[in-house]
């Protein structure tokens, strides 16, 4: 299976979600969460002239001649969704395309905005290697790593498959 962003991201949240997303147990449809996350992704494609572009296994909220900007709901991981920006820096680099990441945060009916700033070094490079190994080994697994209960796995999406 191609890594995508998702699967980077998902790695960092949480490993057993990246393992079953990954291997094609998607029960994101029926998550609220998700939901407004697609929501909020089509209001802001409708405001702006950079919509979402799609090349080979990534998805890019946002692209413009400085910054590959990724949207998010909440600031709730950012860590996440800092390797999922580095990421898709470096798939871009890798196709000559160089640019700086912008993480837009949305709080509270777009009241709130949070942003963060990326750039893709050598050290986050190797360790983006590192961390696509990580995930490439996780996805061959035979099965999906125990459940580890956390506060926040209540609002997944894979809850009750976990759980219940």
């Amino acid at each position: 299976m191609k890594i995508t962003g998702t699967l980077i991201n998902y790695f960092f949240h949480c490993k057993r979600q990246c393992y079953l997303h990954g291997n094609r147990i998607n029960l994101e449809d029926n998550s609220e969460d998700v939901k407004i996350g697609k929501a909020l992704h089509e209001l802001k494609k409708e405001e702006s002239k950079y919509s979402e572009i799609s090349i080979e296994n990534i998805k890019l909220d946002k692209l413009t001649n400085e910054y590959i900007t990724e949207i998010k709901k909440s600031d709730s991981d950012i860590e996440a969704v800092r390797w999922q920006l580095l990421f898709y820096l470096k798939v871009l680099k890798d196709k000559g395309i160089e640019r700086k990441g912008k993480i837009e945060f949305l709080e509270k009916n777009n009241s709130n905005k949070k942003f963060v700033y990326e750039e893709l070094t050598k050290d986050k490079e190797e360790k983006l290697r590192f961390i696509v190994r990580n995930v490439e080994e996780l996805l061959q697994m035979e099965a999906p790593p125990e459940a580890q209960f956390t506060p926040r796995c209540k609002k997944c999406a894979y809850y009750y498959y976990c759980y219940i």
